[in-house]
């Protein structure tokens, strides 16, 4: 077995996934329907979607196999997104890279496989594939119509991503942050772990906008976004929720450690707007989740608030 290699845009692949919010998210109809679709136009037993994160390949739609995810090492789809075009193995164990892989080897017994990168703002975050359990060859017609589900789902991935960010700062919106600062919060108390709320309001905004334009204004908000993006940690879950407010959810974190992040976050804000119209400043409330009293983030939202 020949493990595949990691793509030399490896760490920007890996934030345009991360910007999808998808990892670890629920089955979704809009998804389903295009594998079932190529499961039964192609009369494959095995169709799924795929995203490749760090260590594994996991199966955001899947019909066929009950895994929802397998380590990358092993993974046909981390072979794929290495090209932009479809991947076809028409038999498994004549290819050199996946003859001895357990899942050729073992259940489900791979034989053939095809699959098709699913490239979001020009990165390979996954595939869409197709997979049979005997060797078979595979068609320009078929390689257009996987092309063409392949199509479709990077259209709802791009409907997502609009859907759920804002537009300005590029962080995540306020529906974005809803459904993913409660599964965090859901985690946290399977886990009994500590977590945090940080409301945030940026101070004088509309004095910006009025003195130097809303240019200035946009400026102000981007600044802010991108300096949240660079302190807090990839584990925190943070958002503009509109006009000057924004928001942060730290998961394992009581209400002092979160107080310590805000002080970086002001600190760093400090020197990332040295050269701006006026050096930004902000105020902000901080809630520490407690099981017993907040059942939803909204409670949280209106505490911080």
């Amino acid at each position: 077995m020949i493990k595949p290699d990691k793509p030399a845009n490896e760490q920007e692949r890996l934030a345009a996934l991360r910007d999808l919010h998808l990892l670890d998210t629920d089955a979704e109809e809009r998804f389903d329907r295009v594998t079932r679709l190529a499961r039964r136009l192609f009369n494959v037993p095995i169709a799924y979607i795929s995203l490749i994160d760090e260590e594994r390949q996991w199966f955001k739609s899947c019909v066929g196999i009950d895994a929802d995810h397998t380590p990358r090492e092993i993974s046909f789809c981390a072979h794929a997104i290495l090209d932009r075009e479809i991947m076809v193995v028409s038999d498994a164990l004549l290819d050199d890279r996946f003859a001895d892989n357990p899942l050729v080897t073992g259940e489900p017994h791979i034989r053939f496989y095809a699959g098709r990168p699913l490239t979001v703002n020009g990165y390979q975050i996954g595939t869409l594939c197709v997979i049979d359990l005997h060797p078979r060859e595979f068609s320009e017609p078929d390689m257009q119509a996987l092309n063409d589900l392949a199509g479709m789902v990077e259209e709802e991935l791009v409907t997502l991503k609009m859907a759920t960010v804002d537009y300005l700062t590029g962080l995540s919106n306020r529906a974005a942050f809803m459904s993913l600062a409660s599964q965090s919060m859901k985690l946290c108390k399977r886990q009994n772990l500590a977590a945090s709320l940080v409301y945030m309001d940026i101070d004088r905004l509309k004095s910006i906008n009025d003195t130097y334009g809303h240019a200035a204004g946009d400026e102000a908000l981007t600044l802010f976004a991108h300096t949240m993006s660079n302190v807090f940690r990839e584990s925190d879950v943070y958002a503009r929720l509109g006009g000057d407010e924004f928001v942060v959810f730290l998961s394992n974190a009581n209400a002092e450690q979160a107080e310590v992040s805000v002080g970086h976050f002001r600190q760093a804000l400090d020197s990332a707007s040295e050269n701006h119209v006026e050096v930004l400043g902000f105020s902000h409330g901080i809630v520490e989740y407690d099981a017993a009293v907040h059942t939803s983030i909204d409670q949280l939202l209106n505490a911080g608030d």
